[in-house]
């Protein structure tokens, strides 16, 4: 033996946790799909330019039909005052909330050894000693296998970040190749909802001179009706495009649910009871269902809703009731923030119930099929 204490095996930085640490065909881990990296390139960045060169676009035919419409042929500066501050209040509003999202963390998960205190190693007589944990990361879908860390309550891994997010709704190319997350999220909705109101309002001015122009054709020049029908057909597209993702949004609001909630039904297998001996696993895979049982899964997954509370108490989860004017003022520039720390959220007292008799009814038509 030598003096030197030289380890028989050595790894590399990262290597723990890795693919070989990693179990194949985890069903419950559909958004963990392989680890990309952060790092982001320039061409990340080209939706998020094309996002602000649309909303910067409409303004120079915008200030056009306004000096050559409201001023010079109507001869109403009050018109031209209240259109020229409502448009630009709401791109101020837009832009403000568009800055959050790209500059704003969506939901940083916590690192447990951190949580504690001190950080120090915990010795085996602690260990022993301690406490059961308030949260079981052996359940399913409740460890990373691809951060190789805990992952709370309804966070999941974005490949193309190559991390977890709390509460994750999704990865968005639009606002910097960023994910929407539990910090971010009444910021994107207030982005929606101010493109939304700004696009119908230019698109209802316009469409107003356009009404204008074609009763009076000798009143205004042949340039400003073109400025007109752009400003009108552009609003229109965009009131009908974004509006329609903002609709969607306010839906998943008001029964608490996120993108990835919505649109994954098999998420809710791994919220079931334990199920009585029978072929499947407990709680079951994904791949073991029949079809049967996948369209039963289906069905039962647009009225089971794990987090639905009443639209009220799921609105405040998302929008932070406003006590003074601070939050008031938070709210309507950028949208505010949500309620709580993003790691536990309170359950719908029906869920276990139905819950219980979609897992009757899989081991029913388990038996059947047996």
């Amino acid at each position: 033996m030598t003096g030197n204490n030289v380890p028989l095996l050595t790894f590399p930085p990262g290597s723990l946790g890795s693919a070989s640490l990693r179990s194949a065909g985890d069903a419950y881990n559909e958004d963990d799909d392989g680890q990309a990296s952060s790092v982001k390139r320039w061409y990340h960045y080209l939706p998020l330019c094309l996002v602000i060169f649309c909303l910067l676009i409409p303004h120079p035919s915008l200030l056009h039909v306004l000096i050559h419409y409201h001023l010079l042929v109507l001869d109403s500066p009050l018109q031209f005052t209240i259109h020229l501050l409502t448009t630009y209040t709401l791109t101020f509003a837009a832009f403000s909330s568009l800055i959050v999202c790209v500059a704003r963390d969506p939901g940083p998960v916590p690192d447990p050894k951190h949580e504690s205190g001190d950080g120090e190693d915990m010795t085996l007589e602690d260990a022993l000693m301690a406490p059961p944990p308030a949260d079981d990361y052996l359940q399913p879908g409740r460890w990373c296998k691809i951060c190789w860390a805990p992952k709370p309550e309804r966070a999941h891994h974005c490949s193309a970040c190559g991390r977890c997010v709390l509460k994750m709704d999704h990865h968005c190319p639009w606002v910097g190749a960023k994910c929407i997350g539990h910090r971010t999220y009444p910021s994107f909705v207030h982005l929606l909802a101010s493109v939304t109101l700004l696009a119908l309002y230019i698109a209802s001015v316009n469409i107003s001179g356009l009404w204008y122009a074609f009763s009076n054709p000798l009143s205004m020049g042949e340039v400003t009706p073109v400025h007109m029908l752009f400003l009108a057909f552009m609003g229109i597209v965009v009131t009908m495009i974004i509006g329609s993702f903002f609709g969607y949004h306010v839906y998943l609001i008001l029964t608490n649910q996120t993108t990835i909630e919505n649109i994954s039904s098999f998420h809710i297998l791994r919220h079931l009871p334990p199920l009585p001996p029978s072929k499947l696993s407990s709680p079951p895979y994904e791949h073991e269902l029949s079809f049967d049982q996948r369209r039963l899964v289906r069905a039962a997954h647009r009225s089971v809703r794990m987090y639905d509370i009443g639209w009220r108490r799921n609105w405040a989860q998302v929008f932070a009731p406003a006590h003074n004017w601070r939050m008031w003022l938070a709210r309507v520039l950028w949208g505010g923030a949500c309620v709580g720390n993003g790691q536990k959220f309170p359950l719908n007292p029906r869920a276990d119930e139905m819950l219980a008799r979609l897992a009757e009814e899989l081991v029913k038509l388990e038996q059947d099929r047996g």
